[in-house]
């Protein structure tokens, strides 16, 4: 990827030198923070899934339980996706286009996942699919070139 200057450290003005070094240093927190979600996200993942084991009946899942800790799963998944964002950036100094279009997909596919028919609108149901649609042509497009 080439790098391109949106955020140039060295700029004619101070001030804004020193502002682009800070977005940089909060750049750096954020990616620290998302490793601190991620092992969140795994713990998560574990409680839920041994409470979903421990309910009765006793180490047996239901569907609806294999779809709390699908859901679970999910999450993690998509903050590690936003972490590689986050450290692609940090790397290239450009938005990672395609990786930022297959996380929201991947955001989408758990919502899907984890919707409960019975209690959304039909309405909700095509606005979710038209939004799938438009970022799997987004994604094509993007890695079309």
């Amino acid at each position: 990827m080439t790098k391109h200057d949106e955020l140039p450290e060295d700029h004619d003005d101070p001030l804004i030198s020193f502002l682009h070094k800070s977005i940089k240093v909060a750049i750096r927190i954020l990616a620290i923070l998302m490793v601190a979600v991620i092992f969140f996200g795994v713990a998560d993942v574990v409680y839920v899934f041994y409470q979903q084991l421990i309910q009765p009946p006793f180490m047996l899942l239901m569907l609806s339980d294999i779809f709390k800790v699908f859901a679970a799963f999910l999450a993690v998944l998509i903050a590690i996706e936003i972490f590689q964002n986050i450290v692609l950036y940090l790397r290239t100094d450009v938005i990672p286009l395609k990786l930022v279009v297959a996380t929201a997909l991947m955001a989408m596919a758990r919502k899907i996942i984890i919707i409960d028919f019975n209690e959304v609108m039909p309405m909700h149901i095509f606005a979710v699919g038209f939004v799938v649609l438009a970022l799997g042509v987004t994604y094509y497009l993007v890695g079309k070139k």
